[in-house]
């Protein structure tokens, strides 16, 4: 654990000021715990009483106000049991007719307690349509009544910053705008680990166990992970309890990279519900050309900074949008070509030589095949239209490395390409993808220029450079897929393939 409010600083600052505020971050990394931790130390010091308490309850009745009010109060007497003192507990919540009990209760609640009511609401976007309306307008009704007869402080915990909280409305489906909560002072997210971090909670495990992690396995693990605090968590439980349980062995970098195959392959809980994000138009709107290596154009910044928010993109240091981390990156394409790859035909492994090692022609001669055999069927699999080829061919490249290898992936967005890095043993193909498109030239002279850096940057001769001709009124996939040879400007050989 680290300190709860050390990556919140601000927020003590706020209550003192009275403040109403939005905490707002991905799921799983550590919005609740830190805030919990947090009303309890408020509590303990004596100046107020605090308390978080959840909305997700009144999530089950999205058409009932009453309904979901009366949940709520029920779960809030709960948390408000296991959380505070007897003598802070709060009083039975007045009877109130419905679209008014939530403000009732923090009201009586405020005015039973002799020090100033502190409560953080969490899960507040978990409320929709009408029942989330009612609570935010209820919530603004009574901010002006605090500190005595409502709370002091207050904050809304959520994945969400209050525009984005979902109800039915005739800009899609969130409020976009801020109105029913227009009291709020600042909107604050909660970030992700910094690398000393990382290597702080990690030696706590080392403290506790002595079995300790090399520096290489500690750099590993936040370059894969950025930080993002469920990852941190999950990688470092499937190294030491499950692949290197011996407190004796120490982590090593090959650990921590195996950890992250089986976090990829096992897809959990947080990755799965990442990946069903995918499907999302805001979302589709943002990812499509990025994995396309085009420019974001049109996309609103309300809907760039939606996707930042929820934890699935970051900003650079050059504030450039990019996938939050390597092992996201990994699996948004493992998602998005999973149904490609369900319904690919059965391929025999004729690139493997007898010594298990990677036969490059041999992949070749098997892509093209498969390319002029199934590539047209195959592209209507895929779900985001512009970077189909892309991912039926990573659909084809995962069976290729099949649990004895990795694609690491690199998109880049405004310049039209995809780079992609087979890692096979001891054998590595570099492959830079590029598509033809109406009103383009041909992509061939940029394409070797492009790779040349690729293949300089990997320290690698020879690479393949990927053309994916998607013009209208061309000749059928089986009559213009083709293999050829070319040079980079540097000299480096490279197999251009036409699809």
């Amino acid at each position: 654990m680290l300190p709860a409010m050390r990556r919140l600083p601000e927020v003590r600052r706020l209550v003192e000021q009275q403040g109403y505020f939005v905490v707002h971050a991905p799921r799983q990394v550590g919005k609740t715990t830190a805030l919990l931790s947090f009303a309890r130390e408020l509590t303990s010091e004596g100046r107020y009483v605090a308390a978080l308490v959840s909305m997700e309850a009144g999530a089950g009745f999205p058409q009932d106000t009453g309904a979901a009010e009366a949940a709520i109060l029920s779960s809030w007497r709960l948390a408000t049991r296991a959380q505070l003192p007897p003598e802070s507990q709060p009083p039975e919540f007045p009877e109130a007719p419905p679209g008014n009990r939530v403000a009732t209760a923090l009201a009586a609640w405020a005015e039973a307690t002799d020090k100033p009511l502190v409560t953080f609401l969490d899960e507040v976007d978990a409320l929709r349509d009408g029942v989330l309306v009612s609570v935010l307008r209820q919530l603004r009704d009574g901010h002006r009544n605090r500190p005595e007869h409502f709370p002091s402080a207050m904050a809304l915990i959520g994945l969400r910053d209050v525009r984005d909280y979902k109800v039915s409305s005739d800009d899609g489906d969130r409020l976009a705008t801020s109105s029913p909560f227009n009291i709020k002072v600042r909107s604050l997210t909660l970030r992700d680990f910094t690398e000393d971090e990382v290597t702080e909670l990690y030696t706590q495990h080392t403290s506790d166990t002595g079995q300790r992690f090399e520096p290489e396995a500690l750099a590993l693990a936040f370059e894969l992970t950025q930080g993002q605090p469920w990852l941190v968590n999950a990688l470092a439980k499937v190294a030491v309890e499950e692949l290197v349980p011996e407190l004796s062995q120490p982590i090593r970098r090959e650990d921590i990279e195996r950890a992250r195959a089986l976090l990829i392959y096992r897809q959990e809980t947080h990755l799965d519900s990442l990946a069903a994000r995918l499907r999302e138009p805001r979302i589709r709107a943002i990812l499509e050309p990025m994995l396309a290596g085009q420019l974001l154009g049109d996309v609103p910044e309300d809907d760039r900074r939606f996707a930042v928010d929820l934890g699935l993109l970051r900003r650079n240091e050059s504030g450039t949008l990019e996938v939050a981390n390597p092992i996201y990156r990994e699996i948004l394409v493992r998602s998005l070509a999973s149904g490609t790859r369900d319904t690919l035909p059965s391929i025999q492994p004729s690139w493997l030589k007898p010594d298990g090692r990677l036969d490059v022609e041999q992949l070749r001669d098997a892509f093209l095949a498969f390319w002029r055999q199934h590539g047209e069927p195959l592209l209507a699999t895929a779900p985001y239209h512009e970077v189909a080829p892309h991912l039926v061919l990573m659909a084809f490249l995962h069976r290729v490395v099949n649990g004895g290898g990795t694609i690491e992936r690199e998109y880049a967005i405004g310049r039209g390409r995809m780079d992609l890095c087979v890692r096979h043993g001891p054998d590595t193909l570099a492959i830079e993808i590029k598509v033809w498109r109406d009103r383009e030239s041909d992509p061939l002279a940029e394409g070797l220029e492009q790779l040349d850096g690729y293949l300089q940057g990997l320290g690698l001769d020879e690479g393949w450079l990927m053309l994916f001709d998607r013009r209208s009124n061309q000749p059928s996939i089986a009559e213009r897929t083709r293999a050829e040879q070319a040079r980079t400007p540097s000299g480096r050989r490279v197999t251009v393939i036409r699809a």
